[in-house]
């Protein structure tokens, strides 16, 4: 085999790979979910709000993602959190999609709405779901138990 052929093979199984890590979580259907318990005390009390619009950021969708009203993007290194820790609001009735890579394995929580996707070390996930409920819900990572941000859906 020629390097050039293992090359094009190795490009391939890695493209491949790719397309299959970024469809989780968003075949979640909220419509089932039941709510999760209330805010732990781990919630930050600051009072800073940030409205996080669709970013540039972040990754294009594809012509087989839906669009989305507001996507949300949160990158974890070292046990910091970008954007810091604070609010999002957003409208009820919206479709969300929620998108962190941190850079240790974890999994991540949406409390209120009990979605959650496995975060493979340096590999985005995603939840993508219909703000259907009012109120404010933690989100948050499971193994690393880093609040993330408070979702406030009004």
């Amino acid at each position: 085999m020629s390097v050039r052929t293992r090359t094009s093979t190795a490009l391939a199984a890695g493209v491949l790979t790719a397309l299959l890590v970024t469809g989780c979580g968003q075949g979640d259907d909220p419509s089932g979910a039941t709510p999760s318990t209330a805010p732990t005390s781990a919630a930050p009390s600051s009072a800073a709000t940030a409205t996080a619009p669709a970013s540039s950021a972040s990754p294009t969708p594809s012509a087989s993602t839906p669009a989305v009203d507001r996507e949300i993007v949160v990158t974890i290194a070292k046990r910091r959190i970008n954007p810091p820790t604070g609010r999002v609001t957003v409208d009820k009735g919206e479709l969300v999609r929620i998108t962190v890579t941190s850079d240790v394995s974890d999994e991540l929580h949406v409390h209120g709405y009990d979605l959650g996707a496995r975060l493979p070390a340096g590999t985005p996930g995603s939840v993508e779901f219909r703000a259907d409920k009012t109120g404010l819900f933690e989100v948050e990572t499971h193994e690393t138990e880093l609040v993330l941000f408070q979702l406030v859906v009004r």
